[in-house]
């Protein structure tokens, strides 16, 4: 099957199986491997994608949930060599542990301020709840979105 989609803003055309997952197409395919597989099953949010500005698992997207749909990843979230404000934040708040959750939390994280750009603590404890991190206690990572979201206020 031929799939046609936006990744990281440049489109892109595959030839693949209906039924293979993304994160399998991301990773092996498209040699982004920033995007983890946790777990495979949905429950630990490491493979965390924006499908359509959406936080998406993307190990239980299927290829043809693809077509004509706008993929943001880890990559493709920096400026060129400028990190985004969520990126930078982690580094400076030490919530990057082994950075095996991180690039799903990030995701996660930047679904929330998309769609609320002053988020409370509560409110990025909710966001973040599917995505599982045995590094960091949370903490750390709770500071660096709410940083985030201040800097990016700031910004605009």
């Amino acid at each position: 099957m031929k799939i046609t989609f936006y990744l990281n803003n440049v489109k892109q055309e595959i030839e693949t199986q209906p039924d293979r997952r993304v994160v399998d197409i991301l990773r092996e395919d498209l040699g982004l491997t920033g995007t983890k597989e946790g777990c495979g099953s949905g429950e630990c949010g490491a493979c965390t994608i924006l499908a359509d500005g959406v936080s998406k698992l993307s190990c239980l997207m299927l290829a043809a949930q693809l077509e004509n749909r706008r993929i943001l990843t880890i990559e493709g979230l920096a400026s060129g060599e400028e990190l985004h404000p969520l990126q930078k934040a982690f580094v400076e708040k030490g919530a990057i542990q082994c950075g095996f959750c991180t690039p799903g939390m990030i995701m996660a994280a930047a679904d929330l301020l998309q769609r609320n750009p002053a988020p409370d603590r509560k409110d990025i404890r909710t966001a973040l709840s599917g995505n599982l991190c045995r590094c960091t206690g949370y903490q750390k990572i709770i500071d660096a979105v709410e940083s985030a979201a201040e800097t990016m206020r700031n910004k605009a």
